[in-house]
């Protein structure tokens, strides 16, 4: 039986999941494809060896390195060889995917990348092969485990977002610097690369505006169920019209009807809505080590018998600035008569309507908490711009989007 010889690039953790899973996955795949992979050869940052030699030994390329250096140069010496390759590295995608894209058609080879989104979730090949006959309206996305489990711990315990943090990095869910996960940068590169497959048209990271959970409070997730909502971190690429989209990372209250309200801990989860198809989720575990290494060994396979590689990008739609969203209002505020009349002047001053109230404590301890209606979210800066200039308002007031939406 011919051999099938996989170099890989990175040895850390989904690496050496990968490198431990492909012997033992061997004899299956030469069952599905006619050929047997083998290992010919791992090259990694720290250790010795060349990558032309793991090059010329090699058919097909995995990269587990990370980083956009050495990467890139990798990546593309690999194709203009001749070679497949196979990534988890989104944020090489979300910095230099049209480059790679352009370079693996232009030689004939795929470039494949199901693990650097939403770890076994196949939401890259659901949008490549199983809608490419679709035309994707919105995708939303729950694509970073660690934050998923962050905020599912704060709102089961109460505790803080720190002691969140702590219990997860113990887990194995959190690195032991988290910044990209926990400020949205991680999310927005898998939201740049779902975007550009979901509409066909170059996203780069620097597109996609990002906020992370940081400042989520735990009287925001009190308040919250209440309110009958639940927070996520979320992931929205929406098309605007005919030529614009909005590629953005946020945190969001969902209420339960929504279909990515129940997917908690270390899920991912991804739903996608179109005319043709009205709407369908995927979830399941998010990155992780032999989760990634399994979606990796996917694309390996997928490689080994050839379809066509990704598409070129087809349009060219502007980035909105300024989108319509429903918000959560959480207000410091002094303990007196008419403070809510005067929330509720500057706020109808800005075409803002106001949901539901929930008015709490006394003292220092006074609070007003609104579920708003969707409204500009220019509007909604100017009027959280002259709220916060009040007297009557004791600290910046916080804010958090609204989904409103409820599948039943």
């Amino acid at each position: 039986m011919a051999q099938f010889r996989v170099g890989l690039l990175g040895h850390g953790t989904v690496g050496a999941a990968f490198a431990q899973l492909l012997p033992r996955r061997a004899a299956r795949i030469e069952r599905i494809t006619g050929l047997s992979p083998v290992l010919s050869g791992v090259l990694t940052r720290s250790g010795g060896g060349s990558f032309d030699d793991l090059l010329e030994r090699s058919d097909l390329i995995v990269e587990l390195i990370g980083g956009l250096d050495p990467a890139r140069d990798y990546l593309l010496r690999a194709i203009r060889a001749g070679l497949h390759v196979v990534t988890a590295n989104k944020q090489l995608l979300s910095h230099h995917g049209e480059e790679l894209w352009d370079e693996a058609r232009s030689h004939g080879v795929q470039l494949r990348f199901e693990g650097a989104v939403a770890g076994v979730v196949p939401v890259i090949r659901v949008l490549q092969e199983s809608l490419a006959g679709a035309r994707i309206q919105r995708v939303h996305g729950i694509v970073n485990g660690t934050t998923n489990f962050i905020l599912t711990e704060m709102a089961r315990t109460g505790c803080a977002f720190s002691e969140a943090l702590a219990e997860a990095q113990r887990l194995g869910y959190a690195e032991a610097d988290p910044s990209e996960d926990v400020d949205g940068r991680d999310a927005a590169a898998k939201m740049a690369i779902i975007a550009r497959l979901a509409f066909e048209t170059p996203v780069h990271i620097d597109q996609v505006r990002y906020e992370g959970i940081e400042r989520i409070a735990p009287d925001d997730l009190e308040y919250a169920r209440e309110l009958g909502l639940g927070l996520k971190l979320i992931g929205t690429a929406e098309r605007i019209g005919d030529d614009r989209m909005s590629v953005s990372v946020h945190p969001a209250f969902l209420y339960p009807g929504h279909p990515l309200a129940s997917v908690n801990g270390p899920f991912n989860a991804v739903t996608v809505e179109s005319e043709e198809i009205t709407e369908i989720t995927m979830s399941g575990p998010g990155a992780g080590g032999p989760q990634t290494a399994s979606a990796v060994l996917g694309d390996v396979i997928s490689a080994m018998i050839p379809p066509a590689s990704t598409p070129p990008a087809t349009e060219r739609l502007q980035v909105a600035g300024d989108i319509v969203s429903a918000f959560y209002l959480h207000l410091e505020v002094a303990d007196q008569p008419g403070v809510l009349a005067q929330v509720a002047h500057v706020l109808a001053g800005q075409g803002v309507s106001v949901k539901s109230v929930v008015q709490k404590g006394l003292g220092d301890q006074a609070r007003l908490v609104m579920v708003l209606h969707p409204v500009l979210e220019s509007r909604f800066a100017a009027a959280m711009r002259e709220i916060a200039a009040l007297p009557v308002v004791r600290a910046a007031p916080r804010a958090i989007r609204v989904i409103e939406e409820e599948f039943v």
